[in-house]
């Protein structure tokens, strides 16, 4: 088993400006293969190097890692249906012909929601102060995504995006009167022994002017209306318009936990003692048939058929993972029990640096060749 060529590819991707820096771990069950950490978590205003225990922006990572998991504890314990509709619970959903949008359709992406709203951007324009971000804001995201109308019949077609998560989100706080944040920390993280996976929530960072330690941290992007370089607070505007803690987006960690917490969900899978039960695990990870064309499953992806970010070497391979727009991703093979976590800051200092998406596929090829 030789990663010298991975090693070469990482270093490469520096030098040719794919990221900053990166960390790439490579395990089976559990056992480390490969870990390397390449250049710099921050290079403007400052440099300093990368390292393994660096922590970063997971980005949609969040949606397979918090937001899903926790909801489906909920749907283990009974206290929610997936085949539930929302308007069961939320009234006001059910405006615009969407009553019968369910919790499977938001899960597979097939709600018929729009991908994205700019929603940082309207609520701007409100003229209110100190409403940016606020818990007030958070209230007002939902409100809107309520009140949005359907691209397309519910069920009816795949389309990947934001807004069906930030409503299971919500969903998981109006079920357990628990902010998400603390939820997942106390249900999924805490229990895991996860130390450095988690939320960093702005509105606690204001109120009580507890810093996060920054010093270990990627930065991302150099934000044109923050005015910043982000170095600790969620670089995606939608999150951050709700304080950092959202369904979508906001979780941070470090390589190493986001695999512990994908072996933790590989051994469940098998039956071992955990928060879900095997056969919810299972399901999880497989595709939903009732959507043509659909990779999705229960909050994760699956590898394309055609310019897949998982690489070209993927004949025999039953893998599910997601990427983040920051630069992260976890693929999981679940037959070998290999899981390959890689987290970059690709969007440092600019992020519109999209080089990664033809890098990662060629660096995915290298590391299933030397697990082969």
């Amino acid at each position: 088993m030789s990663f010298g060529p991975v090693d070469d590819a990482l270093h490469e991707g520096v030098r040719q400006g794919v990221y900053a820096g990166a960390v790439l771990l490579v395990s089976r069950e559990g056992e480390t293969l490969f870990e390397r950490a390449v250049g710099e978590r921050i290079s403007e205003p400052e440099r300093a190097p990368m390292h393994p225990d660096v922590v970063f922006d997971l980005a949609s990572l969040t949606k397979p890692l918090a937001t899903t998991l926790a909801f489906l504890q909920l749907v283990g314990k009974g206290r929610v249906g997936l085949d539930d509709k929302l308007s069961r619970f939320f009234p006001n959903y059910a405006v615009h012909g969407k009553r019968d949008t369910t919790f499977r359709h938001l899960l597979v992406h097939s709600s018929g929601l729009a991908p994205h709203r700019p929603f940082w951007k309207i609520a701007g324009t409100l003229g209110r102060p100190n409403f940016v971000p606020s818990r007030e804001a958070r209230a007002w995201v939902w409100e809107q995504i309520q009140r949005e109308k359907q691209d397309t019949a519910p069920g009816t077609q795949a389309v990947y995006g934001d807004l069906g998560f930030i409503a299971l989100g919500q969903t998981i706080e109006t079920l357990t009167g628990v902010q998400l944040d603390r939820w997942c920390q106390q249900q999924l993280f805490g229990p895991l022994k996860l130390r450095s996976i988690g939320y960093i929530d702005l509105m606690k960072v204001l109120a009580q002017r507890v810093a996060p330690v920054d010093s270990v941290i990627a930065a991302t992007q150099r934000c044109s209306w923050r005015k910043r370089i982000l170095c600790g607070e969620v670089d995606d505007e939608n999150c951050w318009l709700m304080g950092g803690v959202a369904g979508h987006a906001g979780l941070f960690g470090t390589a190493r936990d986001v695999d512990s917490l994908a072996t933790s969900l590989e051994r469940m899978g098998r039956g071992q003692e955990g928060f879900l039960p095997a056969g919810l695990v299972r399901q999880m990870w497989t595709i939903d048939p009732a959507i043509p064309g659909s990779t999705r499953t229960l909050g994760w992806d699956t590898p394309s058929q055609k310019n897949s970010s998982a690489g070209t070497r993927l004949q025999g391979r039953r893998l599910v993972g997601h990427l983040g727009y920051t630069g992260t991703s976890l693929w999981m093979d679940l037959d070998t029990r290999v899981n390959v976590v890689l987290l970059t800051n690709r969007g440092h200092p600019r992020r519109e640096n999209d080089r990664i998406k033809d890098f990662r596929p060629k660096l995915h090829d290298l590391i299933w060749e030397a697990v082969a």
